[in-house]
């Protein structure tokens, strides 16, 4: 029984440190992400060849250990490095599709309203993605056999293989149905060169948006890689909760960032807002940190307002960054990709020290609450509660100063 607790806590020390190396890579590759994007331009090249990288390294973490095959090993610490390996490739694609991506916001228009619509839809077609992602699974399980090890495993690669070709589908019409912006060389008779990450170090607003960047982020991935966890393992729900609440937060998320499209935004509305997301959060934490298990089904109810909290927090605090970028647009993927290696960084190192804590055994109805330490309870309620409070003390400290006399759209297209 030791030795078995003991492969357990070895597992999720590995499982840790995968994600740990993922984080960092992908922090570490946004920041010269956005400082190559601001100087050689070309955002379609870069979001197209993040796309290809984070593809093909997604699918040799499911084609198995190729170190392992190639020297004859499977033992504990050569996955662990092959694992690492892939999943830092992975995030180093991934980094080029994000920051290309999410800096082509604010060179379609200068338009502060424009900016927030195009960020809330990019924040919904997420959650599109999110749910399809359950569509596909569901296909999968319904239609082929899960009664050994062997088919559960080949399960999960169609799984994997099929949210992959259908991602590659989407990008390929991303490609082609949309133009790429290019700066006018002279704008009011200003000619654009590229910005020093000197000028943004020097505005306070710089830190304070990053801040409450990461903040964000941490709230929802942290939440959402041990929700799961939570249903299943301190709430004794139905398996069925593991998929039905997190679709719930997404649907709830998709419905919040269409309504978010048809308002006109101000300096003040993305603080308002972002503020009543993180008080949603803080009432959602509180209440998943104290919930019984005789009241689980309430758990329901929270998912709903979990996904207003998400779509108001992650709108809005992006926006705040095109709010921060202006009318600089020679150094917005920079300001994307720093303020994103916060996001990045902070969230492994959280999942690492959480998974630190994390018990040797698992929770039976015997066990006592007090010998237990339910990383899950505070990964879901505890910490994504504390980030959204102090997330909306640094905002109501921002001055966020938005055009009111600009036009609904300002294109930059060539």
């Amino acid at each position: 029984m030791i030795h078995l607790l003991e492969i357990k806590r070895q597992k999720t020390w590995d499982a840790a440190i995968v994600m740990l190396a993922g984080q960092i890579a992908d922090g570490f590759a946004t920041v010269f992400a956005g400082e190559l994007i601001d100087r050689f331009g070309h955002f379609k090249k870069w979001h197209g060849a993040g796309s290809i990288l984070a593809a093909i390294s997604f699918s040799s973490v499911f084609g198995g250990c190729l170190p392992c095959k190639i020297l004859a090993s499977c033992s504990p610490l050569i996955e662990t490095i092959s694992y690492s390996m892939s999943a830092a490739i992975f995030n180093v694609g991934w980094a080029a599709t994000q920051v290309s991506h999410m800096s082509m916001v604010n060179c379609i228009s200068l338009n502060s309203t424009s900016r927030v619509v195009m960020t809330s839809c990019r924040n919904a077609f997420t959650m599109v993605a999110n749910l399809s992602l359950y569509a596909v699974a569901l296909v999968v399980f319904s239609t082929t056999k899960s009664t050994t090890y062997s088919n559960i495993e080949n399960q999960y690669h169609w799984i994997a293989y099929t949210s992959i070709f259908i991602g590659c589908c989407f990008v390929g019409v991303f490609h082609l149905g949309t133009k790429e912006p290019r700066l006018k060389i002279r704008v009011h008779g200003t000619s654009y060169a590229r910005i020093s990450w000197a000028y943004w170090f020097k505005k306070v607003l710089y830190y304070q948006v990053g801040l409450v960047y990461m903040l964000t982020r941490l709230a929802q991935n942290v939440s959402q890689a041990y929700l799961a966890f939570y249903v299943i393992e301190d709430m004794w729900m139905a398996k069925s909760a593991k998929a039905l609440v997190p679709a719930i937060i997404y649907i709830s998320s998709f419905i919040v960032s269409i309504i978010m499209q048809e308002m006109y935004w101000t300096g003040q509305r993305l603080k308002a807002y972002y503020c009543a997301g993180g008080v949603l959060w803080v009432f959602c934490g509180a209440s998943i940190l104290f919930l019984p298990q005789s009241l689980s089904a309430f758990m329901y109810v929270i998912s709903v307002f979990i996904g207003v909290a998400n779509a108001l927090m992650t709108v809005t605090g992006v926006s705040m960054q095109s709010v921060l970028v202006g009318s600089d647009l020679n150094g917005c993927a920079f300001v994307y990709g720093s303020l994103s290696f916060l996001d990045k960084v902070s969230c492994g190192l959280a999942v690492f020290v959480l998974q630190s804590f994390q018990s040797s055994s698992p929770r039976s109805q015997e066990t006592l609450s007090t010998e237990y330490i339910s990383v899950t309870r505070y990964g879901l309620g505890l910490l994504p509660a504390v980030c959204s409070l102090t997330g909306m003390a640094i905002t109501y400290t921002m001055k966020l100063q938005t055009p009111l006399s600009k036009p609904l759209m300002e294109p930059l297209l060539e």
